[in-house]
């Protein structure tokens, strides 16, 4: 067997990412917490004593994804012509 402890090369260093990752929570983040919820709690995934806690979390998140989703001016969807108002035309 070897000692030999391998130093890392500048290859390895260089190789970071350009960007710096972002810490920010998204709507999207927490759409995708309350999917794994229900995927984990479904699978059993919780023990009994815990969904308590677990049930109070989901109904908070729950709540506030309703919230801020009727608080959002609704947009069509993406590709989706936008909406004229039907003025007639005057042929002054």
């Amino acid at each position: 067997m070897s000692d030999e402890v391998q130093q890392p090369t500048a290859d390895a260093t260089q190789q970071a990412p350009a960007q710096e990752q972002s810490n920010d929570l998204t709507i999207n983040d927490l759409q995708a917490m309350k999917t794994i919820i229900d995927i984990a709690s479904s699978r059993g995934a919780f023990k009994p004593n815990e969904m308590v806690a677990v049930g109070q979390t989901y109904t908070k998140l729950a709540t506030f994804l309703d919230t801020v989703a009727k608080a959002q001016p609704q947009q069509p969807p993406a590709g989706a012509p936008a909406a004229t108002p039907a003025t007639p035309a005057t042929g002054a």
